[in-house]
């Protein structure tokens, strides 16, 4: 250690690589007469002991220095220790309290610990402590300085208690000493964080008229933020520019704060215009005012964009924090892109910024979007090895996931953990379950969830009750639904009309129409103003009771109060001239429809064409098909499967056929005129080549490309096991010139590797590659493990890199330690047994897995 340069010595690092507190505590009582010394290598053993790195580490090595007698050095490091690691409020009180185990040993902390444990609780604004810091100086006898008042007008400004700072600094002038640039402008922040922007005015004009107490960047970037706050962004503007002209230049965090301004307010193209200004300027963006901007843009979804100012941010060697890192992750998972999100978490650990609970919450939120609730459960491993604990939004995540999944058993033995552990239910979870359980028609144990949310004292909100009505209403009892409803009534708990509309919609089906009227009136009565939704429910009950002229005049109030009909209203009212037979008016309908500025869609096409199929008006199908492609709008899988039922079952493609001669189709099931029904796969089993060419000529000369009618039969041959057919129709595909798409490509691989088709499976993607169209990750994870296992690992490799280079993987060895995680199946009992550990351990300080 007397050597110079001794900090870069090789076999030194590699001897204090495990050194413990104790030994390091003898290093440095050994060399407790050079002070400086010490404290070099106190920071450099910290850095290279595994055992000294954590924050408990080095308060032990301050606790047995202080055992050796070497209270100079103690306070010094101490010092150290207060300016370099106290960086959160855990760690900090971490040390409060360590220090009082030391003072009970006798030791007394001198001015300067005071003094800047003082200044770090203000910094941390942890103002309740630095109040009890302070009576402690005062009554140890300690006289405080300017600096000590300064941080406690700070620490109580942080946190809005303006009066009491003004009282702290009405002592400052008694004690003689001056206010400062300091001190004033914790003032103007104080004001600031209550909204008290008059107030934080009077202190800013004082300012100017004070000697030696003129307005610096700082005060001039929170009066700023307080401007941009309260939504006064143009006086913000111009208090840059002003301060600009009083010789002040706006600082990193000015131009920063204006640049969260102006994106909450959704003009990302101005805050790249104040970013350029900023550069210009010379003033060099900060970590936070990148992931400002990264926030923006992926919550417009521009992840390109995105991603662009991410590798800039490195360029300029900065290297994002762990927010930069949540809002690019966060922004990936909300688009299912959860790939890319757990590459940025492998670029987070290769580079030493820590994952926190936030970060996986938001990652198991992006499994539960692409359906994966399970594998979001095995997370939890993660977490646990990290030293991290789940929390009510972990827990709320998973519970919704598997709500949305239909896994309730699931979500309720997540619940039971989430009890276990001590983490209370909040109103959001009862009413994620208590709607699931509703929809699952489970009224029972969603009552009795209902009941235990009021025995807790959470008050059920809209959404809650509107749940429960929805459920009851499903169920047909209507009565019960009343009780809930009247409550909502008495605790004027409306501020949508969605509950009357579930009233409405249940009456109207029971043909109770007088009470759904009633309901009707009582929504007018209330303020509510009825949505589009709203009629569009009177007139398919309408329809449904067969009043074709009620439904009719609903649409005409409908517009005599301003609320358009929709696509979905029109629909309701052909749907109903079809039923009645009265398909003239329903063509009619579909040809005024673009005059009320409404287009027709897939659905409302399809009830016409099904109509005439039925009616055996095949010519006239074909001719409202033909108008429907014009038009921009592709048949969906009802219209072909429609028109080849019709094929399939009757003489249209010119064989003898026993089959009832006319179809008729119901969602996804034929019926034939004498009643008998065939599901959808009973057409594909009974489809041969011809029906399957004389379904493409049809729709080729009705204008279609005939891609859609390439993919519905290819999906078709593969849901019912007919492999041979379907890779027919791929090749005929290809040859046509039609490229495999992602979503059909998919399916596809899904499929077949059902089948055990690898070889064939793999031709796709080469296929694809050649077209530079990769299927995604998601659908090619089945593929890649089944490869793997059956000890095709080069294959498996070879498709997992192309797959990782379409997902946009910049760095593969970033993802490499999560691939077996995302492509491994789901492992729903080591799920269950990670929850049970979790009981177990939870009470410790880290969970060993």
């Amino acid at each position: 250690m007397k050597k110079p340069k001794w900090e870069e010595d090789d076999f030194l690092k590699s001897l204090v690589s495990h050194m413990n507190p104790g030994l390091a505590s003898q290093v440095l009582a050994l060399q407790s007469n050079d002070i400086q010394l010490s404290l070099r290598f106190f920071r450099w053993v910290c850095l290279h002991s595994t055992y000294c790195y954590d924050f408990d580490g080095k308060i032990e090595v301050l606790n047995l220095l202080l055992a050796s007698k070497s209270i100079q050095l103690v306070h010094k490091v101490l010092v150290l220790l207060i300016n370099e690691n106290c960086v959160s409020e855990s760690d900090t009180l971490k040390l409060i309290r360590a220090l009082e185990g030391m003072r009970n040993a006798g030791f007394k902390l001198n001015y300067p610990c005071y003094s800047v444990l003082l200044m770090r609780l203000a910094k941390l604004s942890m103002c309740l402590s630095a109040l009890q810091l302070y009576e402690e100086m005062m009554g140890n006898g300690f006289v405080l300085s300017l600096i000590d008042y300064t941080s406690l007008v700070n620490a109580l400004c942080k946190i809005g208690y303006v009066r009491s700072a003004e009282m702290f600094c009405s002592r400052v002038l008694k004690l003689g000493f001056r206010l400062d640039v300091r001190v004033c402008t914790s003032l103007v922040l104080g004001y600031c964080r209550v909204c008290d922007i008059v107030g934080a005015y009077k202190v800013f004009d004082t300012m100017s008229r004070l000697d030696g107490c003129k307005a610096n960047s700082v005060t001039y970037s929170i009066l700023v933020h307080g401007l941009c706050k309260v939504g006064r962004t143009d006086d913000a503007f111009q208090l840059k520019e002003q301060m600009s002209k009083k010789g002040c230049k706006p600082s990193t965090h000015t131009y920063t704060v204006l640049i969260k301004a102006v994106c909450d307010r959704g003009l990302i193209n101005k805050a790249f215009l104040l970013l350029d200004e900023m550069l210009k300027k010379g003033c060099m963006p900060n970590v936070h005012t990148y992931t400002v901007l990264i926030d923006r843009l992926c919550g417009e979804g521009k992840f390109e964009e995105a991603n662009e100012l991410f590798r800039k941010m490195i360029k300029n060697k900065l290297f994002p924090n762990v927010v930069t890192f949540n809002t690019l992750i966060d922004g990936y998972c909300k688009e299912g892109k959860v790939v890319s999100a757990f590459e940025l978490l492998g670029v987070m650990e290769r580079g030493k910024c820590k994952p926190n609970i936030r970060t996986y919450n938001e990652l198991i939120g992006g499994l539960c979007i692409v359906n994966q609730p399970f594998k979001a459960m095995e997370l939890l491993e993660k977490i646990i090895g990290n030293g991290l604990k789940p929390n009510e939004v972990t827990y709320n995540t998973l519970i919704n996931g598997f709500c949305k999944a239909s896994h309730l058993c699931a979500a309720l033995t997540v619940l039971q953990s989430m009890k276990l552990t001590g983490i209370e239910l909040d109103g959001f979870t009862y009413t994620m379950l208590i709607d699931e359980l509703c929809k699952d028609g489970k009224l029972k144990q969603a009552t009795i969830f209902f009941g235990l949310m009021l025995k807790k004292g959470i008050a059920p909100d809209e959404v809650t009750l509107t749940a429960l009505i929805n459920g009851y209403c499903r169920a047909d009892k209507i009565q019960d639904s009343f009780i809930i409803f009247d409550r909502m009534i008495n605790d004027r708990l409306f501020t949508s009309p969605h509950a009357f509309n579930s009233f409405i919609d249940s009456l109207i089906k029971q043909f109770r129409l007088a009470e759904g009227y009633s309901v009707f009136a009582k929504m007018l009565k209330h303020g509510l103003v009825p949505s589009v939704v709203t009629y569009t429910i009177l007139v398919n009950g309408l329809v449904h009771t067969g009043d074709m002229s009620s439904s009719l005049k609903v649409i005409d109030v409908m517009k005599q109060d301003g609320c358009q009909p929709n696509v979905c209203t029109y629909t309701a009212v052909m749907s109903g001239l079809c039923q009645s037979g009265r398909i003239k008016e329903a063509e009619d309908l579909l040809c005024k429809m673009p005059e009320y500025g409404v287009m027709p869609n897939d659905i409302t096409y399809g009830i016409l064409i099904k109509s005439h199929v039925k009616g055996g008006s095949l010519e006239r199908a074909l001719a409202i098909i033909s108008t429907m492609i014009q038009n921009g709008c592709e048949p969906n899988a009802q219209i072909y499967l429609a028109l080849l039922a019709q094929i399939v079952f009757s003489n249209t493609s010119g064989e003898q056929s026993e089959k009832p001669s006319t179809g008729l189709v119901s969602g996804s099931r034929i019926m034939g005129k004498d009643d008998l029904y065939f599901s959808a796969d009973s057409v594909f089993r009974e489809l041969d080549v011809c029906h399957a060419a004389h379904l493409q000529n049809m729709f080729k000369q009705c204008g279609d490309c005939t891609l859609g009618v390439y993919k519905f039969l290819i999906l078709g041959f593969c849901k019912v096991g007919r492999v041979a057919e379907a890779k027919d129709l791929i090749q005929k595909m290809v040859n046509s010139g039609y490229p495999l798409d992602k979503a059909l490509s998919s399916c596809i691989i899904e499929y077949f590797c059902r089948y055990h088709c690898y070889d064939y499976c793999l031709h796709l993607v080469k296929l694809m590659i050649t077209d530079s169209c990769i299927p995604s990750f998601t659908s090619c994870s089945p593929l890649v493990f089944s490869l793997r296992n059956h000890g095709r690992v080069k294959e498996a490799m070879w498709l997992l890199s192309n797959l990782l280079k379409d997902s946009k993987i910049d760095d593969e060895t970033a993802i490499s330690s999560h691939i077996e995680f995302l492509i491994k199946g789901d492992e729903p009992i080591k799920c269950f047994d990670l929850l049970n550990l979790i009981h177990e351990k939870h009470p410790l300080e880290r969970p060993i897995i």
